[in-house]
């Protein structure tokens, strides 16, 4: 068994310069969790697999292709493969997210 505190696992380094840790990565997928504090944001950018978003904490914007909405915690956010899409923390609290892709990515994300 594998157990990840997300608060303790290694950080990785991005394009976007924000917090983020790879908790799960298999040949079959890969789970990522972000954190942005108030004023941060993800630039934009698209994925060459299919994603999923479930908000841990706080609240915030997605845009996905031309569409934006604010998301809060507890919502589950679907982002097909190779759709720009960022996310923006506009609030004055912590904003956490949870990133799931499937099939696990074996080209780059393209920040755009």
């Amino acid at each position: 068994m594998n157990v990840v505190n997300v608060f303790e696992a290694e950080g990785m380094q991005t394009p976007h310069g924000v917090k983020v840790a790879r908790i799960y990565d298999t040949e079959h997928a890969q789970a990522v969790h972000i954190t942005l504090e108030p004023g941060e944001s993800l630039k934009r950018h698209i994925t060459p697999v299919d994603v999923f978003f479930y908000v841990l904490e706080g609240t915030g914007i997605v845009e996905i292709g031309e569409e934006r909405r604010e998301i809060e915690r507890d919502m589950l956010v679907e982002s097909p493969r190779d759709i720009p899409h960022a996310w923006i923390n506009e609030s004055q609290r912590p904003f956490r997210v949870l990133v799931v892709k499937a099939p696990r990515p074996v080209t780059p994300t393209k920040v755009i």
